[in-house]
């Protein structure tokens, strides 16, 4: 008799770093772009403190948006990918697939059960989510709510697909699926005639959006030849070693979301204001999304190999090149929300019911977020530099810690300041977060920065300080510069748009002129993060998928 055949592994098509990380760096900017423009128009039809509808929207969309992105696109597709790709090429694609399909089980299971619980006591749940919501709004609120809590679990089915995707490397699907939460958005809130019916329209949007992301990632995955089926969920060993992984991972990576969340439940007796901070989101977590795909892609692979070959020297460089890479792409952005937040709030934003009240009351608090742009970046960086290492606890602690120094000052601030210190006490949160992570990474031997680094770190800032010194008097002579071109027209655009996106052009050019000239960075070492090294070719990307 013949013994049974030993399941041959699964040959993965090689997917080039640069090829990688180029399809999803372009589908970011691409959906990125398709974001903005459905937030322009929610906030035209919706505006900000002139109604209810805003922040009721807002709140209702964040709260399922919160669980997806700390459990559904984070965590567990952090720790489901390497396990997958790594049946795949030991055990065979019917391993690989009975383990996606018990995943994608117990991943839908526990959405949709959290999704049935919220859906039942939205009613008294909301008093917790938002707090200064009374009345009519507190029910509308509660409505939306409910209306888009569905998006959940098919977020969840969504990235988990994903994350089969990119275990096979497959990029694109995953990477532009999320373009379609922004054009349903759009269609369903297009013919609206009054504030709460463009939030019912856009709610229900998001759910039709949920729908077609989730079945464009099941086409997507049946024809990728994963045989991933639909069965009863079930708490295999694979599953519990990958729940226990998830599970402080989640909380670990979730520093930056639960303290937005946490600021959006301080600030919601001010009318108008979880609306302003929606705004900033969009504009402070640009940078966040952009680099993080950077480093995913290029640069935090090669750390997690270096630690398990036990190769100090070589994950230290890693972790400089990293730094070096993602300040490099953040602090010019810091510097711009720092010197111009109401030039580019007016310029995008101030137009139907966005009034020039809740550009000011934005302004200011993206002020305040623009300090702490380079401390999200570092987050993310810091907190991979732990999970190479197998430790999710030591960041969870911490993330934990800066939780409650956001609540803590975040009450102080706002009885103070007012909506901004809530951004304020979110953007201090993360950067004490950071020098935690740093101090610990520092005293156990897995990171100190070079000289070399820090020297390099210091012509960066000086750059970018330059940067922002120009842009702070672009924001102060406005008036006068757009006085001189009444001729700027650009189809429905007027002479403040057009500006905003010729500074954004120009600041673009400036800053790697700025950048090489003081030596921050050099062509050589571009070249270097862009070249392609030797086994770098089947790299995955968990968690990249989070680009709505």
């Amino acid at each position: 008799m013949n013994a049974p055949s030993k399941p041959k592994p699964a040959a993965a098509k090689p997917a080039g770093l640069i090829r990688s990380s180029m399809i999803y760096s372009f589908f970011t900017l691409i959906s990125r772009v398709f974001g903005f423009v459905r937030d322009v128009a929610l906030a035209n039809y919706l505006g900000a403190s002139a109604t209810i509808a805003a922040d009721a929207y807002n709140i209702g969309f964040s709260f399922p948006n919160l669980f997806r992105r700390i459990f559904a696109e984070g965590a567990f597709a952090a720790a489901f990918v390497p396990a997958y790709s790594k049946a795949l090429a030991t055990e065979g694609e019917e391993v690989a697939d009975v383990l996606a399909a018990d995943a994608m089980a117990v991943l839908a299971a526990g959405a949709i059960a959290l999704t049935a619980v919220a859906e039942l006591t939205m009613p008294w749940l909301m008093y917790l989510i938002a707090p200064g919501f009374h009345g009519a709004k507190h029910d509308l609120a509660v409505r939306l709510t409910q209306i888009m809590m569905p998006y959940l679990p098919c977020m969840a089915i969504y990235a988990h697909l994903s994350g089969v995707l990119n275990g096979r490397n497959r990029f694109i699907l995953s990477a532009a699926a999320p373009i379609l939460l922004n054009l349903w958005t759009l269609a369903a809130v297009w013919p609206a005639h009054n504030s709460q019916e463009a939030a019912y329209y856009a709610s229900w949007g998001v759910i039709v959006a949920g729908l077609s992301q989730a079945g464009l990632l099941w086409w997507g995955v049946r024809r990728s030849g994963a045989n991933v089926d639909i069965r009863r969920p079930r708490l295999t060993p694979a599953i519990r070693a990958l729940i226990g992984l998830a599970v402080p991972g989640a909380i670990a990576a979730s520093g930056t979301q639960v303290n937005i969340f946490i600021s959006s439940m301080l600030v919601s007796q001010v009318n108008g204001a979880r609306s302003w901070l929606a705004v900033c989101d969009r504009l402070y977590m640009l940078p966040q999304s952009l680099v993080g795909v950077a480093i995913g892609v290029a640069l935090l692979p090669r750390l997690s190999r270096r630690v398990h070959a036990g190769d100090k020297v070589g994950s230290h460089a890693a972790i400089d090149e990293a730094v070096i890479f993602s300040l490099a792409l953040s602090l010019p952005a810091a510097a711009a929300l720092f010197a111009m937040p109401y030039f580019l709030i007016d310029g995008l934003y101030t137009r139907g019911a966005f009034t020039h009240f809740d550009a000011l009351s934005t302004a200011q608090a993206l002020r305040q977020y623009g300090w702490g742009v380079p401390a999200f970046v570092l987050s993310q960086l810091f907190t991979r530099a732990f999970f190479a290492s197998q430790d999710t606890r030591t960041p969870m602690r911490y993330t934990l810690i800066a939780a409650a120094v956001n609540i803590v000052a975040g009450v102080g601030l706002f009885t103070l300041v007012g909506v901004s210190g809530i951004a304020a006490a979110t953007s201090l949160a993360a950067w004490v977060n950071v020098l935690m992570m740093l101090s610990t990474l520092h005293k156990r031997g897995l990171y100190e920065p070079s000289a070399k680094t820090i020297s390099r770190l210091i012509r960066i800032v000086a750059a970018s300080a330059a940067l922002g010194g120009l842009l702070g008097l672009t924001s102060h002579y406005r008036p006068a510069i757009e006085g001189w071109m009444p001729w700027a027209h650009l189809g429905p655009l007027g002479p403040k748009e057009v500006l905003v996106v010729a500074v954004a052009i120009l600041a673009a050019a400036i800053f790697p002129l700025l950048l090489f000239a003081s030596g921050g960075l050099t062509w050589a070492e571009v070249r270097g993060a862009l070249r392609r090294r030797p086994g770098e070719a089947n790299t995955t990307v968990p968690g990249a998928q989070d680009l709505g």
